[in-house]
């Protein structure tokens, strides 16, 4: 007995549709790190690239981003310090601590990650109708909308 509908059929519930909704999500993301070949892992990944969008960043401020805690932040910047990605700086307000942020390999290595995942897509996208990009721009723009933290 099937429990997923083919990509045919008409989801009608709210959960049936965020059921599916969360698998591709998943399956995306699962197929893009795939696509990236990157030697990161996903937790090394999500740091650097939290880094870059908020960055310099104390240890602290990085585990409250990704939701984790301090000490698991603190092995992550080591490991990214190891592979050149991010480097350290005092923190001008706390002298006994540090804030991390990308160097230009950090700049590089995402730049080229997001190149290949973007590639890959494009080369997907290519294969479509017009009408089907069509739906998938607007599609996105809804995910964009819907994944937004709530106002305050």
């Amino acid at each position: 007995m099937r429990t997923t509908p083919s990509p045919g059929d008409l989801r009608t519930s709210v959960p049936e549709i965020a059921a599916h909704l969360r698998l591709v999500i998943t399956r995306t993301a699962r197929r893009l790190r795939a696509e990236a070949g990157a030697e990161l892992g996903p937790s090394l990944g999500a740091a650097l690239a939290t880094v870059e969008r908020f960055g310099p960043l104390s240890p602290s401020e990085l585990a409250s981003r990704e939701g984790i805690r301090r000490p698991s932040a603190t092995r992550l910047v080591a490991r990214l310090e190891e592979e050149g990605l991010v480097g350290r700086e005092p923190d001008p307000e706390d002298g006994r601590s540090f804030r991390v942020s990308l160097t230009d390999a950090g700049v590089e290595h995402i730049r080229d990650v997001r190149s290949r995942k973007d590639a890959f897509l494009s080369r997907r996208l290519e294969e479509l109708s017009d009408e089907d990009r069509a739906t998938l721009d607007r599609a996105s723009d809804l995910l964009e909308q819907l994944l937004e933290d709530p106002p305050a």
